[in-house]
């Protein structure tokens, strides 16, 4: 067995294919952009959760793996992707080589980040949770017809810069947005992702901190 690294998991052929279809598959249902653009950026945001609380090294890395890794189900269909997801990265991560122990963090971390159920069950799933919602900008949109927007894609195309700032001894996590209020306003942001909000609050507790929400330099969380 091997310590698998997030680099041989990017140049992997089947991974390679799976995100690129799975989020083709999104296009067509209307959501808003799930490839490599946002998985790249998760990956790295849930490395540095880990990595600046001071976590092992080998723990931040195995979160940037989950980051990576954690929308390939949606080639499968969009319910319950974390699900489809967690099983197939079983499948490429055990073909890799990775220990069973470190694929079950990955799996467990992978199989919660769903709004609908997912929970922080280890560190690597809280440190997901976080960097995945936290991304929300306009470059994600895909819509090109802003007469067409629906709430979500307003809401996203309003974010003009959105950072998650993690401060070790503070114990604190704050995702901070600038938001164009002649596009959208904070009140339609918490309608569309105030379950978001409380999922990222609750996986920043498992972490030993507080999760905080700053838009437009005023704090709202």
């Amino acid at each position: 067995m091997a310590q698998v690294t997030l680099e041989e998991v990017k140049k992997d052929p089947e991974v390679e294919v799976l995100i690129r279809q799975g989020n083709r598959h999104l296009e067509v249902l209307g959501y808003t952009e799930h490839g490599h653009r946002h998985l790249s950026l998760v990956a790295s945001i849930s490395y540095n959760v880990l990595h600046r609380l001071g976590y092992p090294q080998r723990m931040a890395e195995l979160a940037s793996i989950a980051g990576y890794l954690h929308d390939i189900g949606n080639v499968v269909s969009r319910e319950n992707h974390g699900q489809a997801g967690a099983l197939l990265a079983y499948r490429i991560l055990s073909r890799l080589g990775m220990v069973p122990e470190e694929t079950a963090l990955i799996m467990g971390a992978i199989g919660n980040h769903e709004e609908a159920y997912g929970q922080a069950v280890n560190a690597v799933a809280a440190a997901l949770i976080l960097a995945d919602k936290s991304d929300v900008h306009r470059s994600r949109v895909r819509n090109t017809e802003p007469a067409t927007f629906d709430i979500h894609d307003r809401v996203n195309y309003a974010v003009e810069h959105s950072f998650l700032r993690v401060e070790e001894k503070e114990k604190t996590i704050t995702l901070e947005l600038k938001i164009d209020l002649g596009i959208s306003n904070p009140a339609e942001y918490f309608e569309i992702f105030l379950t978001r909000m409380m999922m990222c609050r609750r996986a920043a507790a498992f972490l030993g901190c507080q999760f905080g929400l700053v838009i437009n330099n005023a704090r709202l969380l």
